[in-house]
């Protein structure tokens, strides 16, 4: 199953902003850019096919892969000069660079890369900046076993904010965590059909536009998800992550062997 990465955007609050700054997708956790722990985790189901929708910073993501160094994050042996990997990371994967402009919507970019889909039914899309250790069969399976245009992982908002009911006159009622109340918000992790295509228009944003027809005419699940599951919108988030990379604690990582 085809796997869609949208990986174009700037990510101002990522980056510096100095010329040459890596876009946020090839931000490091541990020695890897958080778009390689996103594909690590599709390949880990067996989903090694992907398409690439790349706008700010192309250059980098694609000289990331080009020069791929396997020996990076993989045991190998050197001997008389030559290396001999004991596993490999990538050599299976099938990934399509396809540039869907700088300034384009995620809906538009998915338009952009349709045709790189090669017209199957089901696909499953992502941002390039978000883990998790998600049942992505379970996820699919769902999908394939509705009547339904679609799914996306829903998970409970990020944050310490507490909500504070305020009734008359000021005084304060109950203080609930958010993470506590019965609100969700987008996680990505997207299982789309062909039919999104239908309700996003040129220009068109996936979730504003493509989503919420399909939740209009009854046909968008969501999987509500309470395990590990972590953006990646600021330095700090960034990293957080990468700290805990570096503490052996990698809930995302269902690829490496359990300890």
């Amino acid at each position: 199953m085809k796997v869609v990465l949208f990986c174009g955007g700037f990510g101002t609050r990522m980056r510096s902003g100095a010329p040459g700054d890596a876009p946020k997708p090839m931000q490091l956790v541990g020695p890897r850019p958080l778009i390689w722990h996103v594909m690590r985790y599709y390949a880990h189901f067996g989903h090694k096919e992907f398409v690439l929708c790349l706008g700010y910073g192309a250059h980098q993501i694609k000289d990331f892969f080009l020069r791929y160094e396997e020996t990076a994050s993989n045991d190998f042996v050197l001997r008389g000069g030559q290396v001999e990997l004991l596993a490999n990371d990538i050599s299976d994967w099938t990934i399509s660079f396809v540039h869907t402009g700088v300034e384009a919507s995620i809906g538009e970019r998915l338009r952009r890369v349709r045709d790189h889909l090669d017209g199957d039914e089901i696909f499953l899309a992502n941002y390039a900046d978000v883990l998790s250790d998600a049942p992505l069969p379970d996820m699919i399976d769902r999908l394939a076993g509705a009547d339904a245009g679609g799914s996306l992982m829903v998970v409970p908002p990020p944050g310490t904010f507490h909500c504070v009911e305020v009734a008359d006159g000021g005084l304060v009622g109950q203080i609930t965590a958010v993470a506590e109340m019965p609100l969700w918000v987008n996680g990505g992790y997207f299982v789309l059909r062909q039919e999104i295509f239908d309700h996003i228009p040129e220009g068109g944003d996936l979730l504003v536009d493509g989503c919420r027809e399909l939740a209009k005419r009854g046909r968008l699940l969501a999987y509500p998800y309470r395990g590990y599951w972590r953006p990646t919108d600021t330095v700090n988030q960034r990293v957080e992550l990468d700290r805990a990379y570096a503490r052996g604690e990698r809930p995302w990582a269902l690829w490496e062997p359990a300890a």
